[in-house]
């Protein structure tokens, strides 16, 4: 029987970018997040969020922007097992709703499918495919992969959005 550590969210402060830095770099490659759907470069180090921590110890990191009235989830890892992805993800959908915000898109690659079946199961859907657009993001930061999860060649982009109530 395993053992779930207990965690708190927060929302990130400018005092936590010594912190969110280096975990960007480190599961991201880079702060900077390219996607076609974000309109190019995004300094996620930069953006608003959540930390998921169990003592001093960070077990999981969200950050979001919101243009136009629709929040674009930007980034989302989590460190431990017991919900700590669904509860950052169901942060960022009750600050969505508190603020008016009506619709949540993330944007994930073909590769991807654990990301694509925790995003349903969460309530979002498939709302658009961008066929060769991780080609279209290379061109700026060419150290994205050419092989993802599974051996499975990252080609394209995937959109799901929530619609909230």
């Amino acid at each position: 029987m395993s053992t779930v550590t207990p965690y708190t969210l927060r929302p990130l402060t400018s005092a936590d970018k010594p912190v969110v830095t280096p975990l960007l770099v480190r599961e991201w490659g880079a702060v900077e997040v390219v996607a076609l759907s974000l309109g190019g470069v995004v300094d996620a180090s930069t953006l608003p969020g959540w930390l998921a921590e169990s003592g001093d110890e960070v077990v999981g990191l969200l950050t979001y922007l919101v243009r136009d009235g629709v929040a674009e989830l930007v980034t989302i890892n989590a460190f431990a097992g017991g919900g700590v992805g669904s509860a950052l993800l169901g942060a960022l959908v009750e600050e969505c709703r508190a603020t008016g915000v009506r619709r949540v898109h993330v944007t994930t690659t073909n590769d991807n499918t654990r990301a694509l079946r925790f995003y349903q199961r969460a309530g979002f859907r498939l709302s658009a495919l961008r066929v060769g657009a991780v080609d279209e993001t290379r061109k700026i930061k060419p150290e994205i992969p050419s092989l993802g999860l599974d051996g499975i060649p990252i080609r394209d982009e995937l959109e799901l959005t929530m619609e909230l109530q």
